[in-house]
């Protein structure tokens, strides 16, 4: 395996991040903007862990629990970097975040059609759950608490 750095992002990556995503993520969210990324560290400073080499940016995932559930998304390797152990090593951080903060499973979000990551997640001992669907609903404006 490489030497890699796995830790938080700062508050000021937000742009770095989502350059990155834009890179070596599959699909788009909308909470994919400056807004977006800064709430998520504002509101969860330790949800958002970054893999780098040699100062370079070159995975992500996001392991948020909201008291209820753990949740992962936007597991990401740079193209030029996969399979050399960074999203194992990514996992493994988020895995433990999530149970240092009382999590009991992880679940994660995959794009149906993303073969790679399906097998990705499957490698690491997740397993899909057909019984379940996710059902969204955009709102009109972002909301907001205080």
């Amino acid at each position: 395996m490489i030497d890699l750095n796995i830790r938080t992002a700062r508050a000021d990556e937000a742009e770095t991040v989502l350059a990155f995503w834009k890179e070596a993520a599959e699909g788009t969210s909308i909470t994919d903007d400056v807004d977006g990324v800064d709430r998520l560290i504002a509101r969860d400073p330790e949800a958002l862990i970054l893999a780098e080499c040699d100062g370079t940016l070159v995975g992500s995932v996001i392991a948020g629990y909201d008291g209820w559930r753990c949740s992962l998304y936007r597991l990401a390797v740079l193209p030029s970097h996969r399979r050399q152990g960074i999203a194992t090593a990514l996992l493994d951080a988020a895995e433990a975040r999530l149970l240092a903060v009382g999590g009991r499973r992880g679940d994660a979000m995959v794009l149906e059609d993303n073969e790679r990551a399906r097998a990705a997640w499957a490698a690491a001992g997740y397993e899909r759950e057909d019984h379940w669907r996710r059902w969204v609903k955009r709102f009109a404006a972002p909301v907001r608490t205080n």
